[in-house]
C-alpha cells in the first residue's frame, strides 16, 4: 500500500445510476481525504464488495436490478463492520424506516447539502471505529447481536452497549453522542482534560456545559480534589464577591465568622464559573487578578492566600460582542478563552437524538418505576423534527414527562406534548412559496378558527384563550372574513 493511501482517512463505495451525482460526491469525498471507489453499475459495486475492503457504503435508493435496499440488506449479512448510508429523492418517512430496519446507518434526501453528506460519513466512520475498537472484534456473536439490534432501527440502539464503548473510550459520564459536533467536543475535551489551561465552554442554554466542565476536571489529575460550581447569573451581585472571594469576621454588619469563599474551597481541584458573561464589571476586574495571580484576599481581610486552581468558565452569551460594547473586560476575555470549547445546540445535532431518547427512557424508567418501552415510529418522526429551544435539557424533560404520565407500553405520537406534533404539522404544510404576508394571514386564520371551535363559536370566550381584545378578535374576523 503506498504513502499516499495510508493518509486516507477510509474507503468508500458509492452506487448510483445518476452519474452527475456519482462523480459530485466522489470528488468532494476524495478532497476531504477518502479513498472513493464509484459505481453506476449496482452489479459492479456487489462484485467489488465481495473483493474488497471498505468502511463505508453509500447507494441510491432507488435502482434497476438491484436496489439500495437489497445492498443494505446484503452488506448487513454479510460484513458486520461495513456501514450502509441511503441518499434518495423519492423520501418517505416509510421508506426511511425501511432503510433503517434493513441497516442503514442513515439516510439522506435530495437535494442534499454536501456539508451533511460529510458530517454523516464522519459519524459512520466514527462508528465504524468504535465497533472495531471495543471488546466485539473478541465475541463475534456479541458484535453480530449489536449489529443486529442496529440494523432493526437506528433509532432504537440499545444505549447501554453505545454509552459503554463511548465511556471505554473516552470515559465521559451522561455526555453522549455520535454526531460530528460532539465527536469535536469529545477530542477536545481529552486534549484539554489533563492540563491546567483555562476553558471557556460556550453554547446555548441546556446544551450541557456543566457536564462538559465535569467530564474535564474528572479526567483530570486535580479529579481527587473538589469541582467547585458558581452560576454567576443566579447570585446577586452584593453576594457572588463574597461568595467567591469569603469574608473576615467583622467585615460588614453580619458577618459574625469568618467565611471561607468558592476560590478557597476550590484549592488545589477546579472552579466552574458559569453564566460568567453576566458578572459586574467591578467583579470582572478583581476576578482578573486572581486569574493572573492565583492570589486574593478575603473581604475586609489584609492577609494574600494563594491558591492552586483550574479555571473553567461558561457562558451563552456572545462574549467577543459583549467585549466590543463595553460590557466585558477584553482582558478577562482573553485570559478565560485560552481553550474554547464549543457545545452545538441540539438542532444541528439531531444524529444525536436517537441516543439521547433512548437514555433518557431508561433513566426515567428506572427513576419513576416504570416500563415504557420504546417510540413508535410517529412518535419518533415528531421528535426528530422538533427543534428543541430548550437543547438537552428540554429534551430529557420531555422524556421523562411522557414517562411519568404513560406507565408503560410504547410512546405514541398522542402521548407527546402538543408543542411537539403541532410544529410537525407546521413544518410540513408551510408552503414558503405563497410569501410571507399570506403565510402569516393562514396562520392567524387557523388560530382563531381554533379557538372559536374550542368555545363553540363564543367569541368573548375565544378572544380570552387568545389572550385579546373582544373587539380585536371581531376586526380581525371582519378583515379575514370569517363571519
Amino acid at each position: 500500500m503506498s504513502g499516499d493511501m495510508e493518509t486516507k482517512k477510509g474507503r468508500i463505495i458509492i452506487v448510483d445510476d445518476e452519474e452527475s451525482i456519482l462523480m459530485l460526491l466522489t470528488e468532494f469525498l476524495r478532497d476531504n481525504g477518502y479513498e472513493v471507489d464509484p459505481f453506476l453499475d449496482s452489479r459492479e459495486a456487489l462484485s467489488a464488495l465481495k473483493t474488497g475492503t471498505y468502511q463505508i457504503l453509500i447507494t441510491d435508493l432507488s435502482m434497476p436490478k438491484i436496489d439500495g435496499l437489497q445492498l443494505i440488506s446484503y452488506i448487513q449479512k454479510e460484513y458486520l463492520n461495513l456501514l450502509g448510508i441511503v441518499i434518495t429523492g423519492y423520501g418517505t418517512m416509510e421508506s426511511a424506516i425501511n432503510a433503517m430496519r434493513c441497516g442503514a446507518f442513515d439516510y439522506i434526501l435530495k437535494p442534499f447539502k454536501l456539508e451533511d453528506i460529510l458530517a454523516t460519513v464522519e459519524s459512520a466512520l466514527y462508528y465504524y471505529n468504535l465497533l472495531k475498537s471495543g471488546n466485539f472484534n473478541k465475541d463475534i456473536s456479541k458484535k453480530a447481536n449489536l449489529m443486529k439490534r442496529f440494523s432493526q432501527s437506528r433509532l432504537l440502539i440499545e444505549n447501554a452497549l453505545l454509552k459503554g464503548c463511548l465511556k471505554e473510550k473516552y470515559r465521559f459520564d451522561n455526555i453522549i453522542g455520535i454526531s460530528l459536533g460532539m465527536q469535536k467536543v469529545f477530542e477536545l475535551i481529552e486534549k484539554v482534560a489533563d492540563t491546567n489551561a483555562t476553558t471557556l465552554i460556550t453554547g446555548e442554554s441546556g446544551v450541557g456545559k456543566e457536564l462538559v466542565a465535569k467530564a474535564i476536571h474528572y479526567n483530570s489529575s486535580r479529579k481527587d480534589s473538589p469541582i467547585v460550581i458558581v452560576n454567576c447569573g443566579a447570585i446577586p451581585e452584593n453576594l457572588l464577591e463574597s461568595e467567591l472571594f469569603g469574608y473576615e469576621k467583622g467585615a460588614f454588619t453580619g458577618a459574625y465568622n469568618t467565611k471561607h469563599g468558592k476560590f478557597e474551597v476550590a484549592d488545589k481541584g477546579t472552579i466552574f464559573l458559569d453564566e460568567i458573561g453576566d458578572m459586574s464589571l467591578a467583579l470582572q476586574v478583581k476576578l482578573l487578578r486572581v486569574l493572573q495571580e492565583k492570589t486574593f484576599e478575603r473581604i475586609g481581610g489584609s492577609k494574600t492566600i494563594k491558591v492552586d486552581i483550574r479555571f473553567i468558565a461558561a457562558t451563552n452569551r456572545d462574549l467577543e460582542k459583549m467585549v466590543k460594547e463595553g460590557a466585558f473586560r477584553e482582558d478577562l476575555y482573553y485570559r478565560l478563552n485560552v481553550v474554547p470549547i464549543h457545545i452545538p445546540p441540539l438542532r444541528e445535532r439531531k444524529q444525536d437524538i436517537p441516543l439521547l431518547l433512548n437514555y433518557f427512557l431508561q433513566q426515567s424508567n428506572r427513576l419513576n418505576d416504570a416500563s415504557v418501552e420504546e417510540f413508535d415510529e410517529n412518535a419518533m418522526e415528531v421528535l426528530l423534527a422538533y427543534d428543541y429551544p430548550g437543547n438537552v435539557r428540554e429534551l430529557s424533560n420531555i422524556v421523562e414527562r411522557v414517562v411519568v404520565l404513560k406507565k408503560r407500553g410504547v410512546i405514541t405520537i398522542e402521548d407527546l406534548p402538543e408543542k411537539l406534533w403541532t410544529f410537525k404539522a407546521a413544518e410540513q404544510h408551510i408552503d414558503i412559496q405563497k410569501g410571507y404576508e399570506t403565510l402569516v394571514t393562514e396562520f392567524e386564520k387557523a388560530i382563531i378558527m381554533k379557538a372559536l371551535k374550542e368555545t363553540k363559536g363564543v367569541k368573548s370566550k375565544a378572544a380570552s384563550i387568545l389572550n385579546m381584545n373582544r373587539t380585536t378578535l371581531i376586526e380581525k374576523m371582519k378583515r379575514f372574513k370569517m363571519e
